[in-house]
């Protein structure tokens, strides 16, 4: 008994450790970037000595792909189309897009610091850019569900197009905040960006019965 009680609470602390890790580096990324971010950076700011990193991260490459896979996770509960009893279709995507804003809002890191590296262009691809780079196609691939429900009609290519609209739109909504500041009404934005790709997505429709 003793032996499993000492076992899960070691397996106990080794998650809030690495929470910690996660947290520290999201917020120094977030401020450094990639470049500016050091395992001695993350290590004076979540107070665990640098071995303690190393024992759950390889390499910073390797923390920074686990900090943006941590907060995509958090991230991706957001991009949830609420059920059909909540609403009409496009009430139903402006509430989504608004728990997508919200969740930009409260928690930008992970796509704050995977556009910075998306962006940048390396001899050897970090390993962070590959995993945003396929979360992001996670994401993609959300949306278009949602399409595909709201609008069963639509053929692939007229999918693919919203798709890259809706990702594409939200992309400069978010960029245009971090670079104007808190001011910017993110949620507001949101809402009216769901509102044209609803639009756009019922013209589509209504060509393809016409």
């Amino acid at each position: 008994m003793a032996k499993a009680q000492t076992a899960r609470k070691k397996r106990a602390n080794g998650v809030e450790s690495r929470l910690r890790i996660l947290d520290a580096a999201v917020e120094i990324a977030g401020e450094r970037g990639y470049e500016g971010t050091s395992i001695a950076a993350v290590s004076a700011k979540c107070g665990l000595p640098a071995s303690s990193i190393y024992w759950h991260f390889k390499d910073k490459d390797d923390l920074i792909a686990a900090v943006i896979e941590h907060s995509f996770e958090t991230w991706l509960m957001a991009v949830e189309l609420p059920a059909e009893e909540t609403g009409t279709p496009m009430e139903r995507v402006a509430a989504m897009a608004v728990n997508v804003a919200k969740s930009l809002v409260d928690a930008p890191d992970f796509l704050r610091l995977g556009l910075m590296l998306a962006l940048e262009r390396r001899p050897t691809e970090p390993r962070g850019r590959t995993v945003f780079l396929q979360v992001r196609d996670i994401a993609g691939q959300k949306i278009a569900e949602v399409v595909k429900i709201l609008f069963p009609g639509l053929d692939e290519d007229e999918v693919r197009t919203l798709t890259t609209y809706a990702v594409a739109g939200a992309d400069g909504l978010f960029i245009h905040r971090e670079v104007t500041g808190d001011a910017v009404d993110l949620v507001g934005l949101f809402e009216l960006h769901a509102q044209l790709v609803h639009d756009a997505a019922t013209r589509m429709a209504a060509r393809s019965t016409g």
